[in-house]
């Protein structure tokens, strides 16, 4: 590949660009950060406005599978092109869409409408990281990477918070009315101080339009069998096997066709790179990980424990500030230092030991430790938010920076699906099987199998209204259903143990990558002394 010098990148910016640049990067990453998690508050309310519980995953499905399929397509045109242009149509696309999902009249148009502002979030978080490589060296990018995955962990805590007091306050469509003054500050910042800086003028003409196609194609069933299968669809059921069928068969397609060109969307050739293929690896096992922990300690904590729901969300928020204290101090040991290797380690190793000790948790396990355990695992996956792709973007040439960020972040968003997938696997099998094991046999016996069938269901330890029309099933027995929900609440937490067992084990496979990362200094200029990829 063409290793001359990019045009934009022979000269030092200076400090009051940077800082103007930033001003227009943080707000955007901010905001599409945001909300990933802004609407968890607010669909109770959307869903009773519109009649749409038919779509309520599809809100956050379609969202995410825009962001996700637009990050690897976007990385490579912006290494062709330059990150302007991308940033800004991220940032305006996200405007765009935010204006049209609150302004949104049914639920399959707000579905629409947050596909469109997924794009928009795709852009706005994948330009956000690949323009650090513009505008900082490797040696100084470890501080601001550090800073970048703060904003991105700060605004995942303060989501659920900030979408229940717009909800309760003005109404759930100021969830996405506040992005617009925000996002339009950003833009016009952005627009007037974001340098144009054109990485590489090869192969423009030949934009590998085949690879993107079959690479949406192959990505989007996949992550829909993945999202769906186990919730609203049996893993067996015709729809997720197509899906999966379909995916598997565009994927292959689409790696078919990376084999046949030299100008790639996704070039395999950038996974021989060891650095590139060992960073990715552990990237994706440690959003496996906090997906995990995210989706299924809130469980424990209503379930097993019996709080609330905002006390549930509530145990993630010092998982998260410990997320956000790590990743700042780890940044800055990497551009103190010029080193990474030791500080994905020993970050991975923490994120083990902190899964192991939610796979020891059980009914009697007091709160304190509860939140020891999620501090100690947040703060194991915060020092590794800016490690692995500082790695892969000190490893490549600059004009393939774009590729390879976009790459990790689009394998690490795979990852968080795949995360889901498994875990929810393991707790529905375990979950099924231990229920009836340590159901006392009288009450297994005399029970009609209609009435047990819905405490196959934890979500039976949650939901009150579900219980007191379950009561005169038991005739007034209430010793009787006591034991049962007794049986639930044991089976729900010998399930979770296995859920976080498992979890340890995936960061256990993360320590094996990470000690397999090659280590190369951080390089104090933006060229790399290594041939490109």
């Amino acid at each position: 590949m063409n290793s001359s010098v990019p045009s934009g990148h022979n000269r030092e910016l200076s400090q009051g660009v940077v800082f103007a640049s930033m001003a227009g990067v943080i707000p955007a990453l901010f905001l599409s950060a945001l909300d990933n998690t802004i609407m968890s508050t607010a669909m109770p309310q959307i869903i009773a406005e519109f009649q749409g519980f038919d779509h309520y995953a599809a809100v956050t499905t379609v969202y995410m599978l825009a962001a996700t399929v637009v990050l690897p397509i976007a990385g490579k045109l912006s290494d062709m092109y330059g990150r302007k242009p991308f940033l800004l149509a991220g940032v305006a696309i996200f405007v765009i869409g935010s204006a049209l999902c609150g302004s949104a009249s049914t639920m399959v148009t707000l579905v629409i409408c947050r596909g469109l502002q997924g794009i928009g979030a795709g852009l706005s978080q994948g330009m956000a990281f690949i323009t650090i490589a513009d505008l900082f060296p490797p040696a100084r990018r470890g501080r601001v990477s550090g800073i970048m995955g703060a904003v991105f962990g700060l605004a995942s805590v303060i989501g659920p918070a900030v979408g229940g007091f717009l909800t309760d306050g003005p109404g759930w469509r100021w969830c996405f009315y506040v992005n617009i003054p925000i996002g339009i500050i950003a833009f016009l910042i952005l627009f007037r101080a974001f340098p144009n800086l054109v990485v590489s003028k090869q192969s423009e003409n030949h934009v590998d339009w085949l690879g993107a196609l079959t690479l949406a194609l192959g990505i989007t069933p996949l992550l829909l069998a993945l999202s769906w299968g186990g919730r609203e669809y049996a893993w067996n059921s015709t729809t997720v096997l197509m899906l999966l069928l379909c995916g598997g068969l565009m994927m292959t397609l689409f790696v078919l066709v990376q084999t046949r060109t030299s100008n790639g969307i996704m070039p395999l050739s950038l996974f021989k790179d060891r650095i590139v293929w060992t960073a990715s690896a552990a990237s994706v096992l440690m959003s496996l990980v906090m997906f995990g922990v995210t989706l299924f300690v809130p469980l424990y904590i209503q379930g097993v424990v019996g709080r609330s729901a905002i006390q549930s969300g509530a145990v993630l928020t010092p998982m998260m500030l410990a997320m956000i204290t790590a990743s700042m101090t780890s940044g800055q040991i990497m551009t103190r230092t010029g080193r990474y290797k030791a500080i994905a380690i020993i970050g991975v190793t923490i994120t083990a030991f902190g899964m192991f000790l939610l796979s020891r948790m059980n009914i009697s396990t007091e709160h304190f430790t509860v939140i020891r355990n999620m501090v100690i695992v947040g703060f194991g996956l915060g020092m590794n938010l800016p490690v692995f792709t500082l790695a892969v973007q000190n490893a490549v040439d600059i004009t393939q920076v774009g590729l390879a960020t976009s790459s990790v972040h689009f394998l690490r968003s795979i990852g968080g699906a795949l995360g889901s997938a498994v875990f929810g696997a393991v707790l529905t099998n375990r979950f099924g099987t231990m229920f009836y094991k340590v159901l006392p046999r009288d009450l297994s016996e005399s029970m009609p199998a209609g009435v047990l069938t819905t405490f196959e269901n934890p979500q039976v330890l949650m939901d009150s209204t579900l219980l007191s029309k379950m009561e005169p099933l038991f005739s007034g027995q209430i010793e009787g259903m006591a034991s049962v929900l007794e049986a639930v609440q044991i089976a729900l937490t010998r399930s979770l143990q296995d859920v976080f067992l498992v979890g340890s084990l995936f960061a256990v496979l993360g320590i094996l990558f990470a000690v397999l990362l090659v280590e190369i200094p951080l390089r104090k200029t933006n060229f790399s002394q290594r041939s490109p990829l």
